[in-house]
């Protein structure tokens, strides 16, 4: 045996290109996470994210400045804009001789279920590379319910590899990107997965605080308080609370049918 030649294990996804984003910025360590979770899939891994944080971005665009592209190595690159203009620059050129087969967003500090998915920038991430014709999913780690600030990455890191690559097996339809939110629970303590609708927030946790800088004169921060509500059964929400993995898919039309239809006989 003393020739004998080392076999490495085959990627599952070998072949495939990974782009990589997220709001949270180059230098966040839930993009380290998401970058452990796809180089268990491929080893043709990207990575075009925002220069700084963009939480709370939504799918916002920069039209009215120039962007920066600035190259961290040769597959990283980091973006002075949004997580849409990211994937944007992204797909139409940084990678523009080669599209990447996937695009993962995240992994968020913080979930983003209910309400958030309409401010979420990781969530906007995965519109981008929707519209932009390739499947996507975003990855967001719950954190916070149990007072404690300790973003549990671990679990993301342990669920997603083998969760995506049963997404893919499955497939979705091209108007959609997947939504993927982790418990604020330990990887084993993890008690399955709930394929869930979106929930709707208790909008009485929304607050305004207002505080005095050293001028004495007020700024306010807008934030949510951290406080479990009681959603019903096979919402995201209800998944999260009860420390579950929620998988989501969400449709790019917002066209509500019903309403339509009823304009359309009112104004037909």
């Amino acid at each position: 045996m003393a020739n004998a030649k080392r076999t490495s294990k085959k990627l599952p996804l070998a072949g495939k290109r990974i782009l990589l984003s997220n709001d949270d910025g180059i230098h966040a360590p839930g993009l380290k996470t998401l970058e452990k979770i796809a180089r268990q899939l491929s080893d043709d891994v990207w990575i075009v994210a925002p220069e700084t944080e963009q939480s709370g971005a939504s799918h916002s665009l920069t039209l009215a400045d120039p962007l920066r592209l600035r190259k961290v190595n040769a597959r990283k690159f980091a973006v002075s804009g949004t997580p849409s203009d990211s994937v944007m620059m992204a797909l139409r050129h940084v990678l523009k001789d080669k599209a990447p087969d996937l695009v993962l967003s995240g992994v968020n500090r913080g979930q983003n279920i209910a309400d958030d998915v309409t401010y979420s920038g990781t969530i906007a991430a995965a519109m981008e590379g929707t519209i932009l014709g390739v499947p996507s999913i975003a990855l967001s780690q719950a954190y916070g319910f149990d007072g404690k600030q300790n973003v549990k990455w671990a679990t993301a890191e342990h669920h997603a590899p083998k969760l995506i690559l049963q997404l893919l097996e499955e497939g979705w339809p091209k108007e959609v990107l997947i939504n993927i939110n982790f418990p604020d629970v330990a990887h084993d303590h993890v008690k399955g997965i709930e394929v869930t609708a979106q929930g709707r927030r208790d909008q009485s946790l929304v607050k305004v605080e207002e505080r005095i800088d050293a001028r004495h004169r007020p700024y306010y921060w807008i934030g949510f308080e951290a406080k479990k509500s009681n959603p019903p059964k096979g919402t995201d929400l209800h998944a999260i609370y009860n420390g579950f993995i929620s998988i989501t898919p969400l449709h790019m039309t917002l066209t509500h049918d019903r309403s339509r239809r009823a304009l359309l006989k009112a104004f037909g």
